[in-house]
């Protein structure tokens, strides 16, 4: 009996720069061919986290899945390496779709900035001077001046990221909602941040921009010297992410939350 042809007939590999990498890249490439991002149905990315990120960001445009292998130090977002029977496995692998965030940041001389964040976007104090901030949610004030080192709001594919190191909540992938997180809090002193729907909009305004000023980070893209930071999801972008069965992003959240 044959084997169902792939649904993925036309293959890019792209990889980053180190050993183990590069190594895997060479393999595939020469097991299964390579085709320009531009020609494939399918992207396979050799790396870790940071790699897939990378790859999210450069083809989020373009509407074609992508396939994560690991060949990184961290490996939450990638399948296992195996150069043996990638076009069955991508043939039977589920597709997860994630939205990003865009952040439009408007700096202390008044020009705006924007760019889109897949796991969170954080704002950070520059100088050694905490933070002050007024947070509005749809227009709202909800909190009149947060004192802390910052804050953020991530994605639910970035609830297990930066946001989960400073004790923000895991959020299901499937989940309509964003995290709001706050970065050593230091007024109020027992608030720990927001669940809020993932069709808000939120508002960061720098109190004092001039004498305490901070930072807007979206994934790796930054924005010196803020006055203003809206944040919301840009449900217009749908990232496909495909994981082998058993292995998919949700399932991965979950065991999250219990310690695994």
């Amino acid at each position: 009996m044959s084997r169902p042809a792939s649904r993925f007939q036309k293959i890019a590999f792209v990889a980053s720069g180190t050993p183990e990498a590069r190594a895997a890249y060479e393999q595939l490439e020469k097991h299964y061919g390579n085709h320009e991002p531009s020609q494939a149905d399918v992207i396979v990315a050799l790396g870790g986290d940071g790699l897939m990120l990378q790859t999210l960001h450069n083809f989020m445009n373009s509407g074609k899945p992508i396939y994560g292998m690991h060949r990184g130090t961290i490996g939450f977002l990638m399948n296992e390496f195996a150069v043996e029977g990638l076009n069955e496995r991508l043939t039977a692998a589920h597709m997860t779709v994630i939205h990003p965030l865009l952040m439009r940041a408007r700096d202390t001389q008044g020009r705006m900035h924007e760019h889109h964040a897949i796991n969170e976007v954080s704002l950070f104090r520059q100088s050694a001077q905490a933070a002050h901030l007024r947070i509005l949610i749809d227009g709202q004030e909800r909190l009149s001046e947060l004192i802390a080192d910052g804050v953020l709001v991530a994605t639910p594919a970035g609830s297990t990221a930066y946001n989960l190191s400073v004790q923000g909540p895991i959020i299901p992938i499937n989940a309509s909602l964003m995290a709001l997180t706050p970065i050593s809090p230091f007024r109020p002193r027992r608030w720990r941040g927001a669940l809020l729907p993932d069709k808000a909009i939120v508002t960061l305004e720098v109190l004092e921009a001039d004498k305490r000023p901070v930072a807007a980070v979206a994934d790796h893209d930054e924005v010196r010297s803020v006055r203003s930071v809206d944040i919301s999801m840009d449900h217009a972008i749908s990232l496909n992410m495909l994981f082998d069965p058993g292995h998919s992003l949700d399932d991965r959240i979950l065991r999250e939350q219990f310690g695994f």
